[in-house]
């Protein structure tokens, strides 16, 4: 079994530089993503702009997945293919992308709503977005694993969404994935205890209906079982004494879709 890899503040400082990079790759995405266009020229636009900055995009042939981003529309979950999909007014589509820069990995998501959303889209982007939030305050020196997940499950099931369990967030620095595995569901005080140079990937994955997914056959593609929709948000977080370091940033994505607005 492998184990975890503590990471100086060297390193730390390297997987930062990935993790921006990764946010500003998704904030070109929000120049452009709106209805009429397809999520493969999302993944042309990031595979480019990755290779212009220096890197390399994590997810190309990692594992034999054939593309830079995965782009999952509505009631996927996650890790959909860019297709000739055309994104339409009131879409929820969730974008996943890594990069390698310095031989260090960052890893980030984020969910985007297309034009007006309905309600229950609306609700769902905004509770998986505080799930997040809770999460990474979790993310200190001497909390467990548990307290992430309990965090991130307490409050959606509170508004009565249904975690992923089949997926999970994941160590991140040196390999895209590493130990230890980070549940979006737990207990309070269970788990490996969180300690200084841990660099985990909190990814709450929560579905608007059932908490159960179905895996497509294509051997990456997840959906909610109910097919109703599923929000993803994802940041790349050191574990810090008294307040987590988060590395990657929502806030470049932001700045573009409120100038779009």
């Amino acid at each position: 079994m492998s184990k975890i890899h503590y990471k100086s503040q060297e390193e730390i400082e390297l997987i930062r530089e990935s993790s921006l990079l990764v946010s500003k790759t998704l904030a070109e995405v929000a120049k452009v993503i709106k209805p009429g266009i397809t999520t493969l020229s999302l993944d042309k636009l990031a595979y480019e702009f990755i290779q212009d900055h220096g890197a390399v995009p994590a997810f190309l042939n990692y594992g034999g997945f054939p593309n830079s981003l995965c782009i999952s529309p509505n009631e996927q979950v996650v890790h959909g293919f860019p297709n000739d999909y055309v994104i339409k007014e009131g879409d929820l589509i969730s974008v996943d992308c890594g990069v390698i820069k310095n031989n260090y990995y960052g890893d980030s998501a984020y969910t985007f709503a297309i034009g007006e959303i309905n309600e229950e889209k609306q609700k769902l982007c905004k509770v998986t977005q505080e799930c997040l939030a809770l999460a990474i305050e979790k993310a200190v020196v001497g909390m467990r694993i548990g307290d992430i997940g309990f965090a991130v499950q307490y409050h959606a099931e509170q508004h009565g969404f249904g975690v992923v369990r089949e997926l999970v967030g994941h160590g991140v620095g040196v390999k895209l994935h590493e130990k230890p595995e980070v549940p979006n569901y737990g207990r309070r005080g269970s788990g490996i205890k969180l300690e200084e140079g841990m660099v985990i990937a909190i990814e709450p994955m929560i579905n608007a209906g059932t908490a159960a997914v179905k895996f497509w056959a294509d051997g990456w593609t997840v959906t909610s079982k109910d097919n109703r929709p599923s929000a993803h948000f994802e940041h790349t977080v050191a574990v810090k004494k008294g307040k987590a370091d988060v590395l990657s940033s929502f806030s470049l994505i932001e700045e573009v879709l409120k100038e779009k607005k």
